[in-house]
C-alpha cells in the first residue's frame, strides 16, 4: 500500500509492506510490532535516545488516558471539522503517544470522512504507545526539522506542544491547506507552578505572523484539572519540562500534596497556507 511517508535517504515514495517500508531503490525500513518505523537518519539525532524518554511517556499516557485533557482535544476536532473535505491528509507534527491524533482521527470518522493521518514523534518511546494506541493512523520516528513527506501533501498539519518547524510545515502543506499551532496560555498549569517555585513567572502570549500564512484565528481554551490523588498529580508533572528544572524542595512540596485544582490555558493558533 502507498505511504504518506517518504524515504529519508532518497526522498522517494515508500510502499508499506506487511513488515517493511520500502522505496524504488530498495531502502528499507523495518515496522516495529507496535506498528510504527523509524525515519530518523543518524544525522539527525542529537543524542542516543532523543525526545521524551520512557518514564515521560508514561506519564503523558497515563495522565491522558484519564481525558483531563479531553477538552482541548475536542475543540480541536471541532475546529479541524470544518477545515478539511472528505477525504483529507493530515500531518501530526509531534504526535507523541497519539492521543490527539487518534481523537481528531475519531471525529472525522464519525463525521463521515475518510481521512489520511500520519503522526511523527523524535521519541522512539512514545511512538510504541502511538501505534499501540492507534491502528489506522502510520506513525514514524522522524524530527519536525526532516519531515519525511512529499512537497504540498497536507491538507492540515497539527503541532501540539511540538517544536516549531515553519520551514518545513510551510512545505508539506497544500496551498489553502491549513496549520494549528497549541500553545500554552499565560495562567497554564499556574496552581502547580505556584508549589513547585518561589517565584512563578506566567508564560508569554503573542501573535506571530509566519511568511506564506495568513492568520486566521487564535481559539482560547481554558479550564480547571482537579486533580484528586498523587498519582494523577505526579503523572501531569512528569510530563511536563517542570520535570527537569524543578528544585528539591519544589518537588517535596509537590509531594506532599493530596490532591490539586489546577488551571489549565491553551491558545490554538490557526494559519492558512497562501
Amino acid at each position: 500500500m502507498k505511504s504518506l511517508f517518504r524515504c529519508p535517504v532518497c526522498g522517494g515514495p515508500l510502499d508499506r509492506e506487511e513488515r517493511v517500508y520500502r522505496c524504488a531503490d530498495r531502502h528499507s525500513y523495518d515496522i516495529a510490532k507496535e506498528g510504527y518505523t523509524y525515519l530518523l537518519p543518524p544525522n539527525q539525532k542529537h543524542s542516543a535516545d532523543p525526545g521524551d524518554d520512557k518514564a515521560m511517556s508514561a506519564a503523558r499516557r497515563d495522565f491522558l488516558s484519564k481525558e483531563y485533557y479531553m477538552p482541548l482535544l475536542n475543540t480541536l476536532c471541532s475546529q479541524i471539522l470544518p477545515l478539511v473535505g472528505e477525504h483529507p491528509v493530515i500531518l501530526d507534527a509531534g504526535c507523541g503517544e497519539g492521543y490527539y491524533t487518534a481523537g481528531i482521527r475519531a471525529a472525522l470518522t464519525a463525521a463521515g470522512k475518510t481521512p489520511a493521518i500520519a503522526g511523527i514523534d523524535i521519541s522512539k518511546s512514545i511512538l510504541r504507545l502511538a501505534a499501540k494506541r492507534e491502528k489506522q493512523v502510520e506513525f514514524a520516528v522522524a524530527s519536525c526539522y526532516h519531515l519525511p513527506f512529499a512537497d504540498e501533501t497536507a491538507d492540515l498539519l497539527l503541532d501540539c506542544f511540538s517544536p516549531l518547524a515553519i520551514d518545513e510545515f510551510r512545505r508539506v502543506l497544500k496551498p489553502g491547506g491549513h496549520f494549528l499551532y497549541v500553545v500554552p496560555g499565560a495562567d497554564h498549569l499556574w496552581e502547580l507552578k505556584r508549589v513547585l517555585y518561589d517565584a512563578p513567572y506566567p508564560n508569554e502570549e503573542k501573535e506571530t505572523p509566519y511568511e506564506g500564512f495568513t492568520y486566521e484565528a487564535i481559539v482560547p481554551v481554558d479550564f480547571t484539572l482537579h486533580l484528586a490523588n498523587q498519582a494523577d498529580i505526579q503523572s501531569l508533572f512528569r510530563m511536563t519540562p517542570y520535570c527537569w528544572k524543578t528544585p528539591k524542595a519544589g518537588v517535596e512540596r509537590m509531594e506532599a500534596l493530596e490532591n490539586l485544582d489546577c488551571q489549565a490555558s491553551f491558545r490554538i493558533h490557526i494559519f492558512k497556507k497562501l
